[in-house]
């Protein structure tokens, strides 16, 4: 495995400045890798990982196999984007790429997208066609989230609403470039002045909602988001959380730090009236789904409504009405 990492261009001054944020995926590193080196072409990358306190040997395993990684080894796990964040006084590169480690470039994707950014000045952020393992096409292009179309996402009310955009648009054959809100932060390529002026991720979001704050920021700021269809990515998904278990608990309930980012978003770029919108819509939608799971006699699921509600209150008492994260 050591002979992989050397055949990469490390360079004083890279191309891209690739950052890697790991927590317990030892078993997806060698692939990553692998696939960065196959699609490098005549780049000079420079690769920085942050570990974030693994438990896997995922540390021991850089220093074995990938000795050019700039590495960061973090005491606890700081979270998603205050990993990320720790980059910025490494970084050397012209653009900043911030690769998941379960995410899988092809062969043509840096060519391509790099090549897109030097093209077009103003295209701050961009990111790429997502898909599995299977080749189903994930969500890769996206609006922002709002209130409204949350609630509509979760009721699934959005029938009755034809006109109403929701975060996820799948309806589009995803073939074509496009201006966006947001892309996933798993293939995430910025422009180096953007990092510059706007900085990088809102380090109160300890893991989601980061880069569609940043998006945002970006957007503001007088750049484009671009989603670019002429290459893949394949994006497994979930994988730190997963290992940390932040994905849902026991009984089905969606990530308090899911829950968390949500409305910290929603206080930071709605307000206060965004946010009592978000808690009454989050709280009607809860009670819509139980009501529905006890007229089909389905009580787990009942329950699990009912509980979601719960946890959504007793955030916004722990964050002081979404004012400071809780950790």
């Amino acid at each position: 495995m050591a002979r992989l990492f050397p055949s990469l261009q490390i360079n004083a001054s890279p191309d891209v400045s690739v950052v890697v944020v790991n927590y317990n995926t030892a078993h997806l590193l060698a692939k990553m890798f692998a696939a960065l080196q196959s699609g490098q072409g005549e780049f000079g990358l420079q690769v920085i990982v942050i570990d974030n306190a693994s438990q896997d040997g995922s540390v021991a395993f850089l220093k074995a196999n990938f000795p050019s990684v700039e590495l960061i080894e973090n005491a606890t796990n700081v979270g998603f984007g205050r990993a990320n964040n720790q980059a910025l006084p490494l970084i050397r590169g012209r653009y900043v790429l911030l690769l998941n480690t379960d995410a899988f470039i092809s062969s043509d994707t840096l060519i391509k997208t790099v090549s897109f950014m030097d093209e077009h000045p103003r295209c701050g952020v961009l990111g790429v066609k997502l898909v599995g393992e299977d080749n189903v096409l994930q969500p890769s292009c996206r609006y922002f989230p709002t209130p409204w179309n949350v609630f509509l996402r979760t009721t699934g009310l959005n029938k009755f609403f034809p006109g109403s955009r929701l975060v996820d648009d799948m309806s589009w054959d995803h073939a074509s470039v496009r201006k966006c809100d947001w892309v996933p932060g798993c293939y995430y390529l910025i422009r180096r002045e953007v990092v510059d002026t706007v900085g990088l991720f809102d380090p109160r979001y300890y893991l989601y909602s980061e880069e569609v704050d940043h998006c945002r920021r970006v957007r503001t700021a007088g750049w484009d988001v671009t989603y670019y269809p002429y290459t893949e990515v394949i994006h497994i998904g979930g994988e730190s959380a997963k290992a940390a278990g932040q994905l849902m608990d026991a009984s089905g309930v969606i990530s308090a730090l899911h829950i968390e980012s949500e409305l910290l978003y929603f206080r930071k770029h709605y307000g206060l009236s965004g946010l009592a919108a978000s808690v009454f819509l989050s709280t009607l939608a809860d009670a819509v789904i139980a009501l529905k799971r006890i007229i089909q006699r389905d009580t787990r699921r009942a329950k699990t409504a009912l509980k979601h509600a719960m946890l959504v209150i007793k955030l916004l008492v722990d964050t002081r009405l979404a004012s400071r994260p809780t950790r």
